[in-house]
């Protein structure tokens, strides 16, 4: 790993052949007098001529992938607290468009003018890039205390140079908000794309009409686009992933596929990594049915074979022994029939003991392909699950595997 100074640059696929993924880690630390300061991760796509074309080339909180899912930003902290990276962005390498030339990263205080904030209530602010991976730490940046009146910062960019990657060290101030960061890049939008959705207001009055605005679903509508489970004072308690689907026949939900000369038998299921490097899976296909009270503390209830039942399948995850998980990846397979996912009418759930279900439906249809990865959920520091979409389209279990680095050895199985 290497230490870098403002103005250093350093070789990434030069140094590293093979690297495709980069994780962005951005961390500061705020005292306690100034905890109402709101730090934000943003990434920039620029192009040849130094300019951000568009929107979709800004990944900030209200955009959270850019160029297609190239450029994703993944991790939200509004407070400093904790160590390690206070927000994260990855970035895939072979999937950023030809037209871009470098990602610039940067950090900025939200309405900071207005609530008279600037960097010099910051300490300790860092950029570090690993290869997401392996995990291995390729570089760090400790962006120092040189910004005493700064509301944006500069931090550096990860660039091609002669086709390959580096990344520099800038550490550069920038006059205003994330308003004049784009300006910079001639990027110029309305005031309002950057105004964040208001948190709700917690009261102390014994009212059940604060709790009546909550939302009760939330859709993660693209890839990428992430949700933390809701942190509670109690254990998050039993977690429950539902896949509900029936082939599509022009009878209305649910209609009678039975009777379908070509039915579809779809299977819900997941791999699953333990803290302890543990890895694994549930789903029926080898009666791999798994254990809610014990190891790995994630079972699957039953086997759908028709999409008729009202329940459909559902995979409980132990939320009590959160500590226990690494990552779970929830997926559906096609085990039998014609492998067409735009004829199965999929959507899974997850429902949790505080907070609003969490819904993903299985869109963006690869026809041929009988696996589908769904949703991505991870560890989020002993504190909570994150739930991240992915519905990617695989061959089967092998290829699904090899795609996130799971490291499994797969055979032919059967129910």
């Amino acid at each position: 790993m290497v230490v870098l100074i403002k103005g250093q640059k350093v070789d990434l696929t030069k140094v590293h052949p093979g690297l495709k993924q980069l994780k962005i880690g951005l961390g500061w630390d705020i005292s306690q007098t100034d905890s109402s300061i709101d730090l934000d991760a943003v990434a920039l796509l620029v192009d040849a001529q130094g300019k951000v074309a568009g929107k979709e080339n800004l990944v900030f909180y209200n955009n959270l992938t850019g160029g297609g899912t190239a450029v994703q930003l993944t991790k939200d902290n509004q407070t400093g607290a904790g160590a390690g990276d206070d927000e994260q962005l990855t970035i895939d390498l072979e999937k950023i468009p030809a037209d871009i030339k470098k990602v610039a990263i940067a950090i900025t205080i939200y309405d900071g003018a207005a609530k008279k904030q600037s960097f010099g209530q910051v300490l300790n602010a860092f950029v570090r890039i690993e290869d997401d991976q392996t995990k291995k730490e390729l570089c760090r940046f400790d962006l120092g205390k040189e910004f005493n009146a700064d509301l944006t910062l500069l931090a550096g960019e990860v660039y091609l140079h002669n086709g390959e990657w580096k990344f520099s060290a800038i550490g550069q101030s920038v006059s205003g908000d994330i308003r004049e960061l784009c300006k910079q890049f001639n990027l110029e939008l309305p005031a309002d794309t950057f105004t964040k959705k208001s948190p709700p207001v917690k009261t102390a009055a014994a009212s059940p009409k604060p709790a009546s605005v909550n939302l009760k679903k939330v859709e993660l509508k693209k890839a990428g686009d992430k949700i933390n489970l809701s942190k509670t004072d109690s254990p998050l308690g039993e977690i429950v992933v539902n896949l509900n689907w029936t082939q599509k026949t022009g009878g209305g939900f649910l209609s009678s596929i039975l009777n379908a000369s070509n039915s579809v038998d779809l299977d819900l299921g997941c791999l699953f990594e333990l803290e302890d490097g543990s890895k694994g899976v549930v789903q029926a296909l080898g009666n791999a049915f798994g254990n809610l009270k014990q190891l790995p503390y994630v079972a699957l209830d039953h086997d759908d074979r028709t999409g008729t039942s009202k329940s459909g399948e559902n995979l409980r995850i132990n939320g009590d022994q959160l500590m226990k998980f690494k990552r779970i990846l929830v997926y559906a397979f096609i085990y039998e029939g014609a492998a067409n996912w735009a004829e199965v009418d999929g959507i899974v759930t997850l429902k949790q003991k505080s907070g609003p279900d969490v819904e993903v439906r299985l869109d963006e249809h690869r026809k041929g392909k009988r696996m589908c990865a769904i949703a991505l959920i991870e560890n989020e520091k002993n504190q909570t699950l994150s739930v991240k979409k992915v519905v990617e389209y695989f061959s089967g279990h092998r290829e699904m595997d090899k795609a996130f680095n799971w490291g499994m050895t797969w055979s032919a199985g059967s129910k």
